[in-house]
């Protein structure tokens, strides 16, 4: 992979290339547009990632009010792919990102499946000068945590200059079932474990596993998974990217949309022991893929219990008794998920420069992503920084780490 900047020359991008290709194929238009209904519309046949569904885009542009754009190449006025995009301020500078920024992973823009022979780096750098002439004020086109492919079909974005994200994602075979998968990851010793775990439940009341089925029970495990999170990242001295009203009226929006659908893309799961939620996890259907967007457990009683990992074991288990091929943990490294995932997944970065300020950005922020690779896959420096934070939030020991998502 090379550098991303290397290709793009801020504003003479714009002046000397038109925003339609011609192809012995035939000819491929770009538009660009803010309305989500005709996104809607193509996302009703295409390939797309979660965060790139119709349902996260709207629910993202209502709840947050966020600055929209969406660009599409068409294949004789057929939509081949669509690139839905937020526009947001970074300092001085204005960029492009996928809506939601870092709540967006495994992302992969949705496209017809048949249409993607015909679209390569030349299409797509029509459709960002179709971008940049239809919205002047954007420096950087910012399209982050990419999947390599999805259902085995490429990710169109990898034929434009890129580079590996700092983070890896990890996932879990799920090929032969679920007693296949323990076999290969040690099993007896999961099996002893979660028998034991429930001797400690049934200890302290009655415990349950729950799937949010109504928009009361959405809201139950949303306003307990924010309270988790807001002490997680509290203990370990970082933001907390769930605390903005907006992006909390984003999620329950969110989950509350897929209970109408046949097959939700989206999912909330619960542990529920004496009447009090110990671990909550948000997943995203993606085909054959059943995807963890989020995770959290409660600082309480039962922490030592590890309720997380016993949540893990019966979601990873009902995912392959309803026939998913993947368990996919999603971005970060963390030992909970080692301890299951045979399967390292390395998304990619692409950073288009539509203007000679967004040129200076993406360098700064290539050169970033360099040193966050470095540190986060050096043990060592990746130690030391995370206590680094801990005593700057004041906290002394180590919180348990199963729920770093």
């Amino acid at each position: 992979m090379v550098d991303a900047t290397a290709s793009f020359d801020g504003n003479r991008v714009a002046a000397n290339e038109s925003p339609a290709l011609a192809s012995s194929q035939g000819r491929l238009t770009a538009a660009v547009s803010t309305g989500i209904a005709d996104y809607a519309e193509f996302c009703a046949s295409a390939l797309f990632a979660p965060a790139q569904g119709a349902s996260w885009i709207r629910n993202w542009a209502a709840e947050t009010k966020a600055d929209m754009v969406i660009g599409t190449l068409c294949a004789e006025s057929r939509p081949a792919l669509s690139l839905a995009v937020e526009v947001v301020r970074h300092g001085p500078f204005r960029v492009a990102r996928f809506a939601g920024g870092r709540h967006a992973n495994g992302n992969f823009p949705a496209a017809d499946a048949r249409l993607l022979p015909r679209i390569d780096g030349p299409a797509i750098r029509s459709l960002f000068v179709a971008i940049a002439k239809a919205r002047p004020d954007i420096d950087l086109i910012s399209l982050e945590r990419l999947l390599p492919d999805l259902d085995g079909v490429a990710n169109p974005l990898a034929a434009l200059p890129s580079f590996p994200s700092p983070n890896l994602a990890l996932a879990v075979d799920l090929d032969g079932g679920f007693d296949a998968l323990l076999s290969r990851a040690s099993g007896k010793r999961k099996r002893k474990k979660h028998r034991s775990q429930t001797r400690k439940f049934e200890a302290v009341g009655a415990f349950r596993r729950i799937e949010a089925r109504t928009r009361e029970e959405v809201d139950r495990l949303l306003d307990a998974f924010f309270d988790m999170k807001e002490a997680r990242f509290a203990k370990m001295g970082i933001a907390n990217v769930f605390g903005d009203a907006g992006v909390r009226a984003f999620f329950r929006a969110l989950f509350a949309d897929a209970l109408t659908e046949e097959k939700p893309s989206f999912l909330l799961h619960g542990l529920d022991v004496a009447g009090k939620l110990r671990a909550v996890t948000g997943s995203g259907r993606s085909g054959k893929r059943l995807i963890c967007e989020f995770g959290a457990i409660a600082e309480d009683d039962l922490a030592f219990t590890s309720p997380g990992d016993f949540l893990f074991f019966d979601n990873i288990q009902e995912a392959s008794e309803l026939g998913f091929d993947v368990y996919d943990f999603s971005v970060g490294d963390e030992p909970y998920k080692r301890l299951w995932c045979d399967i390292e997944i390395q998304h990619f970065e692409v950073l288009a420069p539509l203007t000679l300020k967004g040129r200076a950005l993406a360098t700064a922020m290539r050169q970033g992503a360099r040193a966050k690779g470095f540190i986060k896959n050096n043990p060592t420096v990746w130690k030391l920084t995370k206590m680094l934070r801990r005593k700057a939030a004041g906290q002394a020991a180590p919180a348990a780490a199963e729920d770093d998502s």
